[in-house]
């Protein structure tokens, strides 16, 4: 057995900043950054930019422009899958796990559900395949509700029968992605978007796919609560680790241990930037109190609708509350949560990061008297 990496916190936050390329040696290339994240996730909230741009401008800077994501997913070089820009190389990783659906060995009570479902709206399904391979790509609503079943939920999906059963024939392989058009979704054959390479084994897909994660991740669990889309769990890749003051095993990549000397920056995240979206790893390595607030009430909102995490070197300090008045031009900043009162220091870095983003998103910056951080 492995003996275990001993980290102290600041070696365990260095690994995963590291490993999310966030110091100042920051990349270049938007799709050798997307290689190594391995996911940029294409939320469309846009209370500041989309988390998928927000996501590459932290890395790449001010040289990233939002069409170059775009045309990467436009001309096949990224693809689309489960609301998550990918290498186009990596899809063959998923498409064993495609011809398993609904899963592998006895099925659980909703994946029996959900294939009698299919099932039993087969004709629908095929109707669907048919208009896309007359006319796609096409948007949801230009396809046919054949379905003789009607989708039936606790409330939020009900009679979404065409949405519901795309979604499914994406998991199994059957359609995908292809762009969009305004805020619909396009959608097409999935032999006409993914690339035609050898399918990976179903295990060893899986290997690889943890061992990519890991890679982007640094440090991670073995075994974490599954949340909607990619997992934050690794298994058994890299090594077994232990960190100061922390229960329980890691696994680390070794590439980040005994590296150069940690040269850390400040940077704006995305709320669902994979540094802070695995909430426990956050709370454990970084000691962050923080949870996306957009869906709460007003009053019981304590950091704003998409406050955006700030990173300061290897810590994560505070909170930036603000919003891109595009009408009126302006960048607002309501406010600068600091967890602990800034030095001069930390106060210049971070006013400097707000300025880049405003310069950024070609918006005037406006911050109130008396802002926090102002």
């Amino acid at each position: 057995m492995a003996v275990a990496h001993e980290l102290s916190r600041t070696e365990a936050r260095r690994v995963a900043v590291r490993a999310q390329l966030l110091t100042a040696d920051r990349p270049t290339d938007l799709l050798e950054l997307v290689e190594h994240l391995t996911i940029l996730q294409l939320d469309q909230t846009n209370a500041v930019a989309p988390s998928a741009d927000l996501v590459a401008w932290s890395r790449l800077g001010s040289a990233f422009r939002p069409a170059d994501l775009e045309d990467a997913l436009a001309e096949g070089r990224l693809v689309e899958l489960d609301g998550r820009a990918r290498p186009a190389g990596d899809i063959a990783l998923f498409r064993a796990e495609m011809a398993a659906w609904p899963g592998v060995g006895e099925p659980k009570e909703w994946e029996h559900h959900v294939a009698q479902w299919v099932r039993d709206n087969d004709e629908c399904r095929r109707d669907i395949l048919e208009a896309l391979r007359a006319d796609g790509p096409l948007p949801a609503r230009a396809l046919p509700d054949t379905c003789v079943r009607p989708w039936r939920s606790s409330g939020w999906n009900d009679h979404k029968n065409v949405q519901r059963l795309l979604a499914m024939m994406v998991q199994r392989g059957e359609v995908a992605a292809a762009g969009r058009e305004g805020r619909d979704r396009l959608w097409d054959l999935a032999d006409r978007i993914y690339p035609d390479d050898p399918v990976v084994p179903l295990e060893e897909a899986a290997r690889q796919r943890a061992a990519r994660r890991l890679r982007s991740l640094g440090i991670a669990r073995a075994r974490a609560a599954v949340t909607p889309g990619e997992p934050n769990d690794v298994g058994e890749a890299g090594e077994p680790a232990v960190v100061e003051g922390l229960p329980g095993k890691w696994r680390v990549d070794p590439a980040y241990l005994d590296t150069a000397p940690f040269a850390g920056r400040t940077a704006l995240l995305s709320p669902l930037d994979r540094l802070v979206f695995d909430r426990k790893r956050m709370t454990e390595i970084f000691a962050f109190d923080y949870q996306l607030e957009m869906y709460k009430p007003v009053e019981k909102r304590r950091w704003g609708y998409w406050a955006m995490p700030i990173l300061h070197g290897d810590r994560l300090v505070g909170k930036l509350d603000a919003s891109a008045d595009r009408p009126e031009g302006a960048f607002v900043v309501h406010a600068v949560h600091e967890d602990e009162p800034f030095d001069a220091a930390t106060t210049a870095a971070v006013r400097a990061e707000i300025e880049e983003l405003a310069r950024w998103l070609d918006l005037d910056l406006v911050m109130p008297p008396g802002t926090s951080g102002g």
